[in-house]
């Protein structure tokens, strides 16, 4: 046998491998399964013997169905489809110690990993190594085991050239850079934080064998343990869980986001942990998509998106076309439109200086709308839709919507219309009319109607333009997302120069490029709950996962299904339009409540609405075990028995694509000016005893026997290598190449190649050509590629699939009708109390709660976070009436508070908002209270301690978060807040 000879020669060249191959004193048993024919070796102090025959107590068994597999298994490279074929046919089996069979399986891959090489070296001394964060692409540079600085990858000769778009006599073309997000640039701070946890840790008074004191989380301290013994807990409490309550008893939680990487990320290694383990599962509702799901997509189909537009070639034709850009509840310029960076922010200037004029709808004067110009509509939030209804009205009145459409592409008109004209209520919906609700003048209405209906318009809504984010997630998300892409049926949807967009998406990118995203199911082998099944799966071979366990719980009302015992949710579920309305409750028939929670990833409770109900679920004696995978101490880590650290991103390999979704947000790439691909390079060793997010979750299934299955015996370094292999990166760069360079840059598509026009097919009435595989074929009423997914195949003033709702549900009606919001109407008893109605959109500095907090650099910025005392307070802006009449000053201490409690801000006072509104950030990553948990004032800025539980609408898990009605009012502070501070 030639393994002990390759293990012994690879030892005298490598001290890294001599090191490895003398960690562990064992016997490994290689053998038929007849056993006819075996061999073993030992191991002992780095030394290898091998012998032939049986060995009377093997540490680990490698057994082969038969020669011709066992030849097969054990001559390299490894044929992953062929080793996996053999163990889904039981030709092949590991038997034995899981840290053994673990241990032997990477000594077998560090005989090809151990000479690989990573990263440049620099003039400096330093090594120069690649990462991808949720904002782009970073160079990182380490010396001597610490990182010095991060920065832009300015890209090189061998690089390909940008892309040209030529305009009105113009030619454009983007930096030859990654244009990173802000909040990237400050994640060096974020890796050496304070609040970084770097030992496991367990809660003083949780005894796992006696007194557990669930009353106490969030209060009591921690004390520092060994790995060993926080692994044995939590594989122990699993299977305790499992035999005392049954399937179930276990849930796991996530937030919506977490580092950048197709390996670490939920939706690969944890997918893959939860499946091996068994649990429920915390589902997401569709997170700053409310308004789109629930609401736009009844009209216009677009399940694959949850109900907004795809954005394909609408840069050029904006550029080209265009003549206007309405930016509506759109702060581009803020939230970048989800993972991209800020290279849309040259393509707003290329518009400018082509003349294409800027309209801004929104509450807050933006800082897109100070960036780009134009004309402000400071609207009362919770009203635009009232405003939609009204320019409606004035193209309907002087004839100005475009007739093609609405005849030929559309049904339902006439009874909107005459909803519109008044005929359905009696009360038309005039200028006039939405100016008592919008606070918007009526000849302005006007004037905004005939220059939308004269002029070639772009609608920019929420984040990138297309959906998801701004108003679509207040009280009133539903009605304004249908409003919205009515707007754009009336105006005829995919003509030359009219779509959804504000020139961050549709750059002309190389779209089938594959590379897989980090929803298409990294090593998770998912193929319900990520899109492995129409992907990732068949280029990757590698082991399936399913979760036995079908009970799950919508992670709005977790605290609900922990607190009252029960919770009812409906299903986020992209294949097709009336799959939202399932319920399924909580629990479900024969299966046991919740008992256990594992929590993995950054904190989430400044991200959820009512986030008080959280600390007081994390204190209920229902849950019997809460264990916390974190980077830092915040948020809710503070309410875990048992804490395992993670490193951070920098501290571990992984492998992805700036801005790739895969199915979760199909072609987002669209976004970016460039396809950049990373290896995600370890720079860094884990501080402290940190362990990456994988090898955690593969310590733990070692614990009940799973480790083997969970992991095919691959490391985060194998799993980037096997998705590279199965990428089309394969064929353009080496592994070495790169390994040593670290990214990998996709040609742009030449302009024969490049997409077409979202919607332009549907607008001239030919078959769908935009290459997006949705809707599925069974989801066309027409033809294949003919219509859209309505039961029509047209666009739908009234929804068809509305009609078949329970009609008891008044609040989700085919025929939309306007009503003022439960949360932010200017009018009731409640509006009384809490005069100030409080915006709190996506955070502008922090990827959520990814880089906010924890000492992080964005604090030193004046707009994120406010130094007072020596703590760093979250920021609210008010207007200065609003300020002077509570005797409130810039940059003094004020309590923001209502019914459901109360979080200390430092103010600014701005012009920048009208009387009666005020605007802060949700995503705080801190949760500070002063006092009792869930019961006293916060310090830390999570506002969403504020906002309302209650959902948009009856039949939905569509959450209110971003807006709410407050009081403001100056804070003296006390002792307290100095020592929660500390």
């Amino acid at each position: 046998m030639a393994l002990p000879k390759l293990f012994t020669f690879k030892a005298r060249q490598s001290a890294a491998f001599k090191a490895f191959l003398g960690q562990r004193n064992c016997v490994v048993q290689l053998r038929l399964k007849d056993g006819s024919i075996g061999r073993y070796l030992e191991f002992d102090g780095g030394r290898v013997r091998s012998a032939s025959g049986l060995h009377p107590a093997p540490d680990m068994v490698m057994q082969f169905k038969d020669s011709a597999t066992a030849v097969a298994m054990l001559t390299p490279p490894i044929d992953y489809g062929e080793l996996i074929h053999a163990g889904k046919n039981f030709r092949i089996a590991l038997m034995g110690d899981e840290e053994v069979i673990a241990w032997f399986a990477q000594l077998a891959s560090r005989l090809q990993s151990d000479g690989w090489k990573f990263g440049e070296a620099m003039p400096d001394g330093s090594t120069r190594y690649t990462q991808m964060t949720n904002g782009g692409p970073l160079h990182v540079y380490v010396r001597d085991g610490r990182i010095l600085r991060t920065d832009v990858i300015e890209f090189g000769a061998d690089d390909p050239e940008p892309w040209t778009i030529e305009a009105r006599g113009r030619r454009f073309s983007p930096q030859r850079k990654g244009c990173v997000a802000p909040h990237s640039l400050t994640l060096k701070s974020t890796v050496y934080s304070e609040d970084r946890i770097l030992y496991p840790m367990k809660r003083v008074d949780f005894d796992p064998s006696g007194e557990r004191n669930p009353q106490n989380r969030g209060i009591s301290g921690y004390e520092r343990i060994s790995w060993d013994e926080a692994l044995d807990i939590v594989g122990s409490e699993i299977l305790r869980q499992k035999r005392v309550h049954g399937p179930g008893a276990i849930a796991l939680a996530h937030p919506s986001h977490h580092q950048w990487g197709n390996v670490g990320y939920y939706l690969s290694a944890m997918m893959r942990f939860g499946n091996t383990v068994g649990v429920t599962r915390v589902v997401l509702n569709p997170d700053s998509w409310e308004g789109w799901y629930w609401g736009a997509m009844h009209h216009h189909g677009g399940s694959m998106r949850l109900g907004t537009g795809s954005g394909y070639g609408t840069l050029e034709d904006a550029l080209k076309e265009a003549d206007q850009i309405v930016y509506w509840s759109a702060d581009p310029e803020s939230q970048f439109g989800g993972y991209s960076g800020t290279e849309a922010s040259q393509r707003r200037l290329w518009a400018k200086e082509l003349g294409i004029e800027a309209i801004h709808i929104n509450p807050h004067y933006s800082p897109t709308a100070a960036f780009t110009g134009g004309k402000w509509f400071p609207i009362v939030p919770g009203t635009d839709t009232a405003l939609a209804l009204a320019l409606m009205y004035v193209w309907i009145t002087e004839d100005t919507y475009d007739h093609h459409f609405v005849e030929n592409r559309s049904t339902g008109f006439e009874e909107w219309k005459d909803y519109i004209l008044g005929k359905t209520d009696g009360v038309p919906k005039t200028p006039e009319w939405q100016e008592g609700e919008t606070g918007i003048a009526a000849r302005d209405c006007r004037s905004l109607a005939r220059s939308w209906a004269s002029k070639k318009t772009y609608l920019g809504v929420g984040m990138a333009g297309l959906g998801f984010g701004g108003a679509c997630r207040n009280a009133s998300g539903i009605q304004w997302a249908r409003a919205m892409v009515m707007l754009m049926a009336m105006q005829g949807w995919g003509r030359p120069g009219v779509n959804l967009g504000n020139l961050a998406m549709g750059t002309p990118v190389d779209l089938e490029f594959y590379f897989p995203g980090y929803a298409d199911g990294g090593m998770s082998g998912e193929l319900q709950n990520t899109a492995s099944a129409t992907n990732n799966y068949v280029r990757m071979p590698h082991l399936l996962s399913m979760n036995p366990v079908r009970q799950i719980v919508p992670r709005q009302r977790l605290p609900e299904a922990i607190l009252d015992g029960k919770a009812t949710g409906y299903l986020l579920d992209p294949t097709s339009i009336e799959a939202q309305f399932m319920p399924f409750e909580y629990p479900a028939p024969g299966y046991s409540k919740i008992h256990m929670l594992y929590r993995y990833g950054g904190s989430a409770m400044g991200t959820i609405a009512d986030s008080s109900r959280f600390a007081k679920m994390y204190r209920s004696p229902e849950l019997e075990c809460v264990v916390s995978q974190s980077i830092w101490m915040e948020g809710e880590t503070g309410f875990a028995d048992i804490i395992l650290p993670a490193c951070t991103q920098f501290e571990r390999f992984d492998i992805g694509e700036w801005n790739n979704t895969g199915g979760f947000g199909f072609h987002w790439q669209s976004a970016v000016n460039h396809r950049v691909i990373a290896l995600q390079h370890k720079c860094i060793e884990p501080l402290g005893e940190s362990r990456s997010d994988y090898q955690i979750l593969w310590d733990v299934c070692k614990r009940i026997g799973l480790g083997n299955y969970f992991s095919e015996g691959c490391s985060e370094l194998d799993w980037a290598k096997r998705v590279y292999e199965s990428s089309d990166v394969a064929k353009h760069i080496s592994w070495k190449d790169l390994c040593r360079k670290g990214y990998y840059i996709v040609p742009p598509e030449p302009p024969a190649l490049r997409a077409p026009v979202d919607m332009r097919w549907f607008y001239e009435g030919r078959p769908k050509d935009v290459p997006e595989p949705f809707p599925l074929p069974g989801g066309y009423s027409d033809k294949w590629l003919h219509g859209l997914q309505t039961q029509s195949s047209k666009f739908e003033f009234i929804p068809s699939s509305l009609k078949r709702l329970d009609p008891e549900q008044a609040d989700r009606p085919a025929l939309m009708r306007y009503t003022r919001p439960f949360e932010g109407a200017r009018d009731g008893e409640r509006y009384k109390r809490f005069p100030i109605q409080l915006l709190t959109p996506h955070q502008r500095f922090s990827f959520h709660t990814s880089q906010d907090g924890k000492g992080s650099a964005i604090s030193d910025l004046a707009d994120h976070r406010m130094p007072i005392g020596g703590h760093y307070y979250q920021i609210v802006r008010i207007s200065p009436s609003d300020a002077a009449s509570r005797g409130i000053g810039h940059r003094q201490l004020v309590k923001v508070w209502n019914d459901q409690g109360a979080v200390i801000c430092a103010a600014e006072v701005t012009p920048r908002l009208v009387e009666g509104v005020a605007h802060s950030y949700e995503s705080s990553a801190s949760y500070k209270p002063i006092g009792e948990p869930g019961a006293s004032p916060d310090i830390g800025g999570c506002m969403n301690i504020l906002t309302p539980n209650r959902m948009q609408a009856d039949g939905t898990v569509a959450s209110a978060g971003s807006l709410c009605m407050v009081e403001i009012e100056p804070w003296s502070g006390d002792g307290a807040i100095q020592e929660a501070a500390e």
